[in-house]
C-alpha cells in the first residue's frame, strides 16, 4: 500500500485518469475527499463495493 500525505486542497493523479483531492479536513478526525474519474470506473466507499460483492451485484 502507498500511503501519501496530502494537504486540504492537493490531489494524487492515477494512472493519468483519476484525481484524488483531499477536499476538507473535519474536526471529528474524518476527511473529505473528491474523486474526478472516468464513467466507466467503478468509484464505491468500501463496505458499499463490499455489499454488492457479496449479493453478486458486480
Amino acid at each position: 500500500m502507498l500511503n501519501l500525505k496530502r494537504r486540504e486542497g492537493e490531489s494524487i493523479i492515477i494512472d493519468k485518469k483519476i484525481t484524488v483531492t483531499l477536499k476538507t479536513i473535519n474536526h471529528d478526525g474524518t476527511a473529505t475527499i473528491g474523486i474526478e474519474a472516468p464513467k466507466d470506473i467503478l468509484v464505491d466507499r468500501k463496505e458499499v463495493f463490499n455489499r454488492k460483492k457479496a449479493q453478486k451485484v458486480l
